[in-house]
Formats: structure tokens, C-alpha cells, sequence
């Protein structure tokens, strides 16, 4: 009964959106990209896309999604949004957590990346125009992931934690005492594959087209860049998402080395209590803020 009104509502909240979009202007941008798109699928096999073009789309979205991080540290104006304001960006570790990037991106992830097109083969995952789902469905697709690949990150990330174990892979991640964007994916080559495991649950739940993985790909970089930024500045929009942990909220972990085990969203740390010491952090600096308004 409760699985029947669980359908039933989702069911009805498809509808109303789906209500909702029939009212909306035509986006200006879909001819174009389905031009784009289906000029992929007429040049390139599916090998060539699901691999070179998954490539292209992660270093592409990666680096991108870095700039406006790496540029803040050259904006006066922007210091007042570092988090961590008396550990500023070297060049040295810049250059060192990208070099190690490279080797993980070529080395550990581009292996992984040659197995979607298998994967996709082997799911009956299709590529044309007209399977793509609509825009609604594939947001909600990617929320799913999150909620996801949250719940794995955050018992495997605390596992990693432990002290028979931190040593010898978590602890190259936290060498960043203040973290900035691009050291999101520095990581030892395990950690990347076992916490990057959890990206995969949601795309074998929910993937009913490639552009799922592509798109999942740039969501999942742009809020793991996010808290990694060491800046948290406002009106970001990703703050409008419900229970979202933001760059605050992960950089106490960096800083502290313990808590805030979840990547995404908030609930997990607040369920079993990891977030406390985050709570009384918070709480300490908002009587300061006062005294010194005092």
C-alpha cells in the first residue's frame, strides 16, 4: 500500500511538471544542440563517444569549474570569502595537486572511462535524440545519484578515516590543510576508486540515456569543486539545493581532519552526530562576530 502511494505520488509529480513545462517558451538552445548532437552520432561510433567523448566532457567541466577559484586568489575584494584567510595558495602545492591530477585523470580514471561504452552496451543504454529524457526527468536523475553517492562517500569516507587506515590512503587527500578547487580529485589512486565507486551506483539505478552520465559527471565535479573552493561566497546557487553541505562545511573537515564525512548533502553528518564539533565551531564564531560588532 505504502509502495502504491509512493508511485502514485511521483507519478502526479511528473504530470504537474511536465504540465508546467508545456506553459514554458521554447528553449533557444535545443535546435542547436540537437544539431550538435546528432552530428556526434553520424560522425563518431559509440565507442568514440561514450570514451573519448566522457574524457572530453570531464577535463573539460573540471578544469573550467576550477577557474573561478583559482582566479579569486588574485581579488582583494574576494579574500573576505576565504574561509581559511591565513593559509593562502602557493604556487608550489598548485602545481603539485596538478600534476598529480594528470597522472589520476590518465592513469587511474581513463582505464574506468573505457569501460563505458561496455557498460553502456551491456545496459542497453541508448544514444539517439529521441530517447533523451526531458530536462525535469534528468535533474531529477541527477538528484538521485547525489542522494546516492552521498550515502556512499560518507560510510566509506568515514571508514577511511579510521586510524588503522588514514595513514596510508586518506591522508594524501588532507595534505591541503586549506583546500582549494582544484585538489578536489587529488586523492591516492585507491581512494579514487573506492570512493569514486559511488558515482557509478546511481547511473546503474536510474542511466536511460548517455547524456545521464554526462551530465551527471558535471553536477557531481561542480559541488565536489564547490566545497573544495576555500571560498564561501554568497548568492551560490547550489545553496538553494535542500540539506546542500556547501565549501564551509567541508572545509571544517580539511581543517580538522575529523566530521563532515558526507560530500554533498547534510542529513548523514546530523544523523549520527559527526557534524557536532562543526556545530560548536559555528557556534564560537558567531559570539565573536557579535562581540566584535560589540
Amino acid at each position: 500500500m505504502a509502495m502504491n502511494d509512493s508511485v502514485n505520488i511521483l507519478n502526479s509529480a511528473y504530470l504537474a511538471v511536465e504540465y508546467i513545462d508545456s506553459f514554458l517558451p521554447d528553449n533557444p538552445l535545443q535546435q542547436p544542440f540537437k544539431n550538435a548532437w546528432n552530428y556526434m552520432l553520424d560522425n563518431y561510433t559509440k565507442f568514440q563517444i561514450a570514451t573519448w567523448g566522457s574524457l572530453i566532457v570531464h577535463e573539460v567541466s573540471y578544469f573550467l569549474l576550477c577557474v573561478p577559484g583559482f582566479i579569486f586568489q588574485f581579488i582583494p575584494y574576494m579574500q573576505k570569502y576565504k574561509i581559511q584567510q591565513d593559509k593562502p595558495e602557493t604556487w608550489e602545492k598548485q602545481w603539485k595537486c596538478f600534476k598529480t591530477l594528470l597522472f589520476n585523470h590518465f592513469f587511474i580514471q581513463l582505464p574506468l572511462i573505457c569501460g563505458t561504452y561496455y557498460f553502456t552496451e551491456y545496459f542497453n543504454i541508448p544514444y539517439e535524440w529521441e530517447e533523451m529524457p526531458r530536462w525535469y526527468v534528468l535533474v531529477a536523475q541527477c538528484f538521485g545519484c547525489a542522494v546516492i553517492e552521498d550515502a556512499w562517500h560518507y560510510f566509506l569516507h568515514r571508514l577511511l578515516h579510521h586510524k588503522r587506515i588514514y595513514k596510508y590512503i586518506h591522508k594524501v587527500h588532507h595534505e591541503f590543510v586549506s583546500p582549494f578547487g582544484m585538489q578536489a580529485e587529488y586523492a591516492h589512486p585507491l581512494e579514487t576508486l573506492i570512493l569514486g565507486a559511488g558515482f557509478f551506483i546511481g547511473i546503474v539505478v536510474f542511466c536511460n540515456h548517455v547524456v545521464l552520465l554526462w551530465a551527471w559527471v558535471i553536477c557531481r565535479l561542480m559541488e565536489t569543486i564547490d566545497v573544495h573552493s576555500g571560498y564561501d561566497v554568497p548568492l551560490n546557487p547550489l545553496h538553494l539545493v535542500p540539506f546542500y553541505a556547501g565549501a564551509r562545511f567541508h572545509d571544517f573537515h580539511h581543517m580538522n581532519f575529523i566530521g563532515n564525512y558526507a560530500s554533498t548533502f547534510t542529513w548523514w553528518d546530523r544523523i549520527f552526530g559527526t557534524d557536532s564539533q562543526f556545530i560548536a565551531y559555528q557556534e564560537k564564531e558567531k559570539k565573536k562576530q557579535c562581540i566584535t560588532k560589540k
